[in-house]
């Protein structure tokens, strides 16, 4: 009886893996160089090809497969309130320090400090994302802390450091540090008003608190800064893991979420029994205090969204450039080329848009900037994430049934979308706060009409800027419209962007697309004309 071979494997794309994140990345290149930053190139370069190494894509899938457990208390009965973690969390905190994503541009203020930082963040999302919850949470306290009391620039030499350090002692023998927040009650949500968690004075800045929190992420770190309410009202304290004395600070970890998505990392739910902490900022202005973090935080949502869909994009290049149907590879097939190349405008528009903000972040002391922070971060956080979880999907399905299964990385990227565009303020509250920045800043519009002006004489985008610098003047004041207006505003500053900087073929698509409308609901309807060879040689160069 003749025999045959029942498991040839044919026709599968090879795993993605040992190419460099940043030379597959044009956009990112160019973003790099325009926004400030060209200095960094040869060190995002270096760091591309480490993450794009077998060994941290193995560590990104291992930090997931093994989720952190929690240890309330050892065998004898006392408390630890410990969170342990599989070794490739601990690895991938290494390198994140290691490259300076959590204090980098606070410790190196050169020019382009935050450009080169956005960068880096935006390649390392692309492997695991978890791990960049503490990173974010310290990048946004360090401009909190050096404007307070000499207590906290104490802190400030350790978080510096390039160094990883995972032990659970007193932060003084400490090497390194992270820092956490803890804001979000059961009844409350992001109406951080009604709070309930109280803080009692015992002497000077000294409070001790008590209540709960029904977010508290990543407790592990060594200090979070917390909302609770004193007698002059909501104010925002800094509540380390050990008291000065040595002795573990009264914080009870009740449990870990069980999340949808973003698995690594350890959201906890925690209460406060006369937990120690330092007042952190005036009393009773704790809200302001605590939103100066969530600028830079939001920032991360916005480029941690940019850096998934990068690599969704990615995965779905990859395997339509191996896969064979009907004859030929999928990349070939031109409806499958119009689906990716309407992935690929998603992928820079939101790059160029992500970059660009950072820009904004580096020059502190420039007014304009100034209101490009305040007014563009939320809107951008609103509109890029919202748009990733569609992005994911419709990438995910270009590897069909392989891209729905565990085994690929995709499926964890589908669930860790959602997160950016709850965590920091979710959609309603993105779109409310840029109302709120258009009210009470008589300048605002003056700022997005100087950062529309350089793409001034194409006829689609000189339509859609004439109608939203109106409707900048007259919606300000409609919460039911706020979205819409948040939308609009952020695709005319991304079109811009794109007209001045991006190839014709880019520009063209995502202006005919996304503001004349000639596009239909999904990603793959764009228009007639549009140069798709152009599109996606730009978007997958020759492996590197």
């Amino acid at each position: 009886m003749e025999s045959w071979q029942t498991h040839d494997v044919t026709n599968q794309s090879p795993t993605l893996v040992d190419y460099n994140l940043y030379l597959n990345d044009k956009p990112l290149q160019e973003a790099l160089q325009r926004e400030g930053a060209g200095w960094a190139a040869a060190q995002l370069e270096q760091w591309g090809a480490e993450l794009g190494r077998w060994e941290s894509q193995e560590n990104g899938r291992l930090a997931h497969e093994y989720p952190p457990v929690l240890r309330t208390h050892d065998p004898r009965g006392h408390r630890l309130d410990q969170v342990e973690f599989h070794p490739a969390w601990h690895q991938i905190l290494h390198d994140v320090a290691r490259r300076g994503l959590h204090t980098g541009p606070w410790a190196d203020e050169r020019p382009g400090a935050h450009v080169a930082r956005a960068g880096a963040y935006l390649l390392q999302t692309q492997v695991e994302t978890g791990t960049l919850c503490p990173t974010t949470m310290t990048y946004g306290v360090i401009p909190v802390l050096r404007k307070a009391p000499a207590w906290a620039q104490s802190w400030l030499p350790t978080l510096y450091s390039r160094e990883h350090d995972p032990r659970d002692i007193p932060f003084a023998g400490k090497k390194g540090g992270l820092l956490g927040m803890g804001m979000t009650e059961k009844q409350g949500g992001s109406d951080v008003r009604s709070n309930t968690t109280e803080a009692r004075r015992v002497r000077d800045e000294e409070f001790l608190i008590r209540g709960h929190k029904w977010f508290f992420s990543a407790p592990m770190c060594d200090a979070h800064l917390v909302l609770a309410r004193s007698g002059a009202g909501l104010s925002c304290y800094f509540v380390p893991r050990w008291r000065p004395d040595g002795t573990k600070n009264s914080i009870h970890i009740q449990r870990l979420k069980n999340k949808l998505g973003n698995r690594s990392n350890s959201s906890s739910e925690v209460e406060f029994h006369d937990a120690w902490g330092l007042l952190l900022g005036e009393e009773g202005r704790g809200v302001p205090t605590i939103i100066e973090m969530g600028t830079y935080t939001r920032l991360d949502c916005t480029l941690g969204t940019a850096g998934l869909m990068r690599q969704g994009l990615s995965q779905a290049l990859h395997h339509a450039g191996y896969r064979q149907a009907f004859g030929r590879t999928l990349m070939q097939q031109p409806l499958m080329q119009n689906v990716l190349a309407d992935l690929a405008l998603e992928s820079e528009a939101a790059t160029a848009l992500a970059m660009r903000l950072a820009r904004a972040f580096d020059r502190q002391n420039d007014e304009a900037e100034t209101i490009v922070r305040r007014l563009l971060t939320p809107a951008a956080k609103f509109w890029v994430c919202k748009r990733g979880p569609e992005f994911t999907a419709e990438a995910m399905e270009v590897l069909g049934g392989n891209g729905y299964c565990e085994d690929y990385n995709l499926a964890r990227m589908y669930r860790e979308m959602p997160l950016n565009s709850i965590w920091e303020g979710s959609g309603n509250i993105m779109c409310l706060d840029v109302l709120r920045a258009l009210q009470k800043n008589s300048q605002a519009l003056a700022v997005v009409e100087n950062e529309l002006s350089g793409a001034k004489g194409h006829p689609i985008f000189d339509k859609h800027r004439d109608s939203l610098l109106q409707r900048l003047k007259t919606e300000t004041g409609t919460e039911a419209t706020a979205r819409r207006l948040a939308q609009d505003l952020i695709l005319g500053v991304q079109a811009a962007l794109l007209i001045r900087s991006a190839p014709t073929a880019v520009a063209e698509a995502f202006c005919l697309s996304r503001l004349a409308h000639d596009w239909g609901y999904t990603f793959g309807t764009l228009g007639q004309g549009v140069d798709f060879a152009g599109i996606l040689q730009r978007a997958w160069p020759t492996r590197v």
